[in-house]
Formats: structure tokens, C-alpha cells, sequence
């Protein structure tokens, strides 16, 4: 698990690498080369451009923003012009970083700052001009190497004796109920005075930085709570002891608390939760009231609900600062993209409500999914995603809802209302489904398989979507499952597409659903 840790060490590119890239001077004068990184919805690439930085910022605070999400390659800073561009060292981690900041404003000192994907697919900086960032940037390089593992190989005893570091990294698995920060600290302040918390989002994943008074007290909650359940048959902690000893936080707000300096600003202006607001939510919502939904760490019902309310992702009635369940998706293929398509494709991460393809847009659409949750995890996956050979953008809607045309009037089947559809995965509380949620992978999980149906027909099935079959495995125990493997993520996308559902004979409809494992 060494290759997760949040400041992922290895060599720093030097700048002999085979970067073929134009040269960047670092002086500031490159006006007419960084022009088109003005677009906003430019096309995924791992160098950020980044805007409105405050004068006196520094390397290492840029630097910072995106350490989180992955090793930072390299920087390059336009003093003159208030911007500076970071590169990644994967286009994975650019995209996560993206998304995660489009949905908490960042700041540094106080000051909102933009991040967008810039033009240059990477940076190739002129190294006499920009010996400073180039200095800052192989020193927290060497600091990162030093404390992460390599990744591959086992941590010796020697790099984490036990007590070592009062710092524990939670990764939380099956996220299908919102976790928050204030649920964290109330399971495990049980162990200790937890003095602070950072959560964010990495790999589609969420995780939290968690700091204890004493590493004595780290050890404990990560022994008994390791593995546990928050909720019931979801939310499962993973927990390991971070390189880090110490964090640094700047705000108290819903994504990280210094719980000793209570001074701090709130950074995103967020307004702490309406205690009325978390009351009514706690009666409304059916959301925590699964059967036996309080499993072995049994948190008060109401406090859970407080907390996910807080978290802004539960859509509550009456309160429209609560989860968007209403996306709006752009830059879809327009000639390709139908209502049935997006349907099928979101519904892998929620049950679809109503599909509107907008009438003077067609390359976009609003989807209203069945909860804020939902909406969040079909965002977090499907945003920078290849449909119909464009990458798709996936943004929470302003709307509330999304509006049937009027009895009698033709909208041309822009608009469709899958409300009582029987394709919906996740309509029973504690389906199987709520665990198998991935993000989209080249490799489909497939079941229903009638026993007349051999591993050729589906192979033919599968290719005749128009990709490349690599590899098919039916599993040992049940053949009515099976893996099957396409070459790209963007074909098994569209074999998912045309193929959930599709009717294999002897009343067996395919299911397919993105799987986490590899043939």
C-alpha cells in the first residue's frame, strides 16, 4: 500500500528527460505562448495553469496544492502576471486535483485562486531563469522520497516501528453514505484527543489525515478500528500510520479542523450547519434508517445525519444548500449521445431519474439522479471520461429538477422519464450493488450469464461494440459471471452502453458493471 501514501517519493524528472516540449522561459514575458490556457473546459493534461495568485506567494505554496493528489513534477511561476504553472506527474492526478478544487474554491493567504488544465501537455522550464522553483522543488522531492516507500515494495519494520507516528491515513472503501469530518472525529476521539483532520479526495477515493496527541493513542484506533464498517455493510476504514508527524492546517471548515486552534478561518466562507436545519434533516431522511445501519461503531442516527447534512451531499427537502441531485453534462457527442445512453452509463453510480438533452444544446444534458450522493459519485467518475470519443464534462446543476414538457407537446424524445424504470441498481437498501461501485476500467464485470452462452458469442458480442476484446475469464465458482477486458477504458464505456441489459436469450438480460479487478 506504500505506492498510496499521500507524498508518493521518487527521483525528480531531471530536466535532460526526453521531455519534448517547447521551453518556457521563466520570466514572464511568455504572453502569446499562454494565451489559450484562458479556456476554462481545455482538454485534460497533467500541467495546471494556475491564476490570481497573491504577490508575495511561494513555491513551496504551490507546490503544496497539488502534493495531495500525487507527485509534482515540476513549477513554474509568472510573478509578473500572478500565475504559475504545475506539473503532475500523471494526467490522473491533474484530473483529481481539478475536480476536487472545482468543487472547494482553493486559497492561499486568504485569496481565492483558479486552477485549469493548461494547454502544454508538460512543462520544460529553462532552468538558469528558474533555479529558484527548480531548488524549492528537489527539496521537497528529496523530503518525500525519503519518507514514502517505494512503491512495490513491503515497509520494513525499521520504517514504521508501531509508535512511530501519531498521524494515521484513512482510506474509507464502499463510500455509499457520505463520511464526514465530524463522523470521523466522533469514532475516533474514542481513542484520544485528536487534535486535527484533513480530508480529501485521491484516486476517486476518499481519505483523511488524522492526528492524535500521542502516537500510543494512533496505534490503538488503528488495532480496533482497521477494517470496521461505519455504516452497515458500507464505508469500510482502511488505515495505515502516515509518513507525515505533523499536519499543517490553515482552515476550519468541512474538509479540515485544527481542533487547538479554534482562531482559524473558515477559508471556502462556509456557514457552520443550522442546528434546526440538522434536526429536520434527521426526521426527513430515510438515508441512515437502513435496517441495522448502525453497525459495530454505532453512531447516534442524528448525529450521522447532521454530519452528512453538513457535507452538503445528501439532497434534503426544503434546503437547496443540500446535495445538487441535478448534473449538467457538456461536450457530449451530439450526433451519438441519446437520453437511453446517458441512462445507462450514469445509472452505473445511481438510479437516473429523468434524462434532458437541452433542445438549443444538444451537447448537453441534465441528469437528476435519485439522491445528492448519487450525484456526487457519478460526478467524481464520469467528469474527464471518453463517451462517444469526446471527453465529457460533469457539473452539479443549479437546478433543482428537470422539467417534463408539457402533456401534448414534442420535444423530439430530448427529454425522458426513467422514474419507474426496472433498470435502476441501487432501488433496494443494502443491495450488493452499493459495494460495487468503481470508477469507469477497462475491465467489465459480467453476470446473468444464461448456461447455453460460451465464452465466443460474448466475445463476439463484446467486439462487435466496436473494440478490441483482450481477455475473458469466467469465474471458477458461478458461470453466470465473468470478467471480460477491452482494451481502452473509453470501448468498455461503450460496450457498457449498448450492452447492460442487452437479452442473451432464455428470459437473461447482461448485466455489466465496471470491475476493479484485472484478467
Amino acid at each position: 500500500r506504500g505506492s498510496d501514501e499521500l507524498l508518493s517519493g521518487s527521483v525528480l524528472n531531471s530536466p535532460n528527460s526526453n521531455m519534448s516540449s517547447m521551453v518556457v522561459t521563466a520570466n514572464g514575458n511568455d504572453n502569446k505562448k499562454f494565451k489559450g490556457d484562458d479556456k476554462m473546459d481545455g482538454a485534460p493534461s497533467r500541467v495546471l495553469h494556475i491564476r490570481k495568485l497573491p504577490g508575495e506567494v511561494t513555491e513551496t505554496e504551490v507546490i503544496a496544492l497539488g502534493l495531495p493528489f500525487g507527485k509534482v513534477t515540476n513549477i513554474l511561476m509568472l510573478k509578473g502576471k500572478n500565475q504559475a504553472f504545475l506539473e503532475l506527474a500523471t494526467e490522473e492526478a491533474a484530473i483529481t486535483m481539478v475536480n476536487y478544487y472545482s468543487a472547494v474554491t482553493p486559497h492561499l493567504r486568504n485569496q481565492p485562486i483558479y486552477i485549469q488544465y493548461s494547454n502544454h501537455k508538460e512543462l520544460k522550464t529553462d532552468n538558469t531563469l528558474n533555479q529558484r522553483a527548480q531548488a524549492v522543488l528537489q527539496a521537497v522531492t528529496a523530503v518525500q522520497a525519503t519518507n514514502a516507500p517505494i512503491s512495490g515494495t513491503t515497509v520494513s519494520e525499521s520504517a514504521v516501528t508501531p509508535a512511530q507516528s501519531p498521524v494515521l491515513r484513512i482510506i474509507i472503501d464502499n463510500m455509499y453514505y457520505p463520511v464526514t469530518l465530524d463522523v470521523l472525529h466522533q469514532i475516533f476521539s474514542k481513542f484520544g484527543a485528536v487534535l486535527k483532520i484533513i480530508t480529501f479526495t485521491k484516486n476517486n477515493q476518499f481519505q483523511a489525515l488524522l492526528q492524535y496527541g500521542d502516537p500510543v493513542n494512533a496505534q490503538q484506533a488503528k488495532l480496533a478500528l482497521d477494517g470496521q464498517n461505519i455504516y452497515n455493510a458500507c464505508c469500510t476504514l482502511r488505515i495505515d500510520f502516515s509518513k507525515l508527524v505533523n499536519l499543517n492546517v490553515k482552515y476550519n471548515n468541512d474538509k479540515s479542523r485544527d481542533y487547538t486552534r479554534p482562531d482559524l478561518p473558515s477559508g471556502d466562507g462556509q456557514p457552520a450547519l443550522d442546528p434546526a436545519i440538522a434536526a429536520a434533516f434527521a426526521k426527513e431522511t430515510s438515508l441512515l434508517a437502513v435496517p441495522g445501519a448502525l453497525s459495530p461503531l454505532a453512531i447516534p442516527n442524528a448525529a450521522a445525519a447532521a454530519a452528512a447534512a453538513a457535507a452538503g451531499r445528501v439532497g434534503m427537502p426544503g434546503v437547496s444548500a443540500g446535495g445538487n441531485i441535478v448534473l449538467l453534462v457538456s461536450n457530449l457527442n451530439e450526433e451519438m449521445v441519446t437520453p437511453q445512453s446517458l441512462f445507462t452509463l450514469f445509472g452505473v453510480y445511481g438510479d437516473v431519474q429523468r434524462v434532458k438533452i437541452l433542445y438549443n444544446k444538444k451537447d448537453s444534458a441534465l441528469i437528476q439522479m435519485a439522491d445528492g450522493n448519487q450525484s456526487q459519485l457519478a460526478m467524481s467518475h464520469l467528469n474527464g471520461q471518453k463517451m462517444y470519443g469526446k471527453i465529457i464534462r460533469v457539473t452539479l446543476s443549479k437546478h433543482q429538477t428537470v422539467q417534463l414538457p408539457r402533456e401534448g407537446l414534442d420535444d423530439q424524445g430530448l427529454t425522458k422519464d426513467f422514474g419507474n424504470s426496472p433498470l435502476h441498481r441501487f432501488k433496494k437498501p443494502g443491495s450488493k450493488n452499493f459495494q460495487n461501485i468503481f470508477p469507469p476500467s477497462a475491465t467489465l464485470h459480467l453476470s446473468n450469464i444464461p448456461p447455453s452462452v460460451a465464452e465466443e458469442d460474448l466475445r463476439t458480442l463484446f467486439a462487435n461494440t466496436g473494440g478490441t476484446v483482450k481477455a475473458f475469464k469466467f469465474f471458477q465458482r458461478d458461470h453466470k459471471m465473468a470478467l471480460l477486458q477491452m482494451s481502452t477504458v473509453e470501448e468498455a464505456i461503450q460496450a457498457l452502453i449498448d450492452l447492460h441489459n442487452y437479452n442473451l436469450g432464455e428470459n437473461h438480460h447482461l448485466r455489466v458493471s465496471f470491475s476493479k479487478s484485472t484478467i
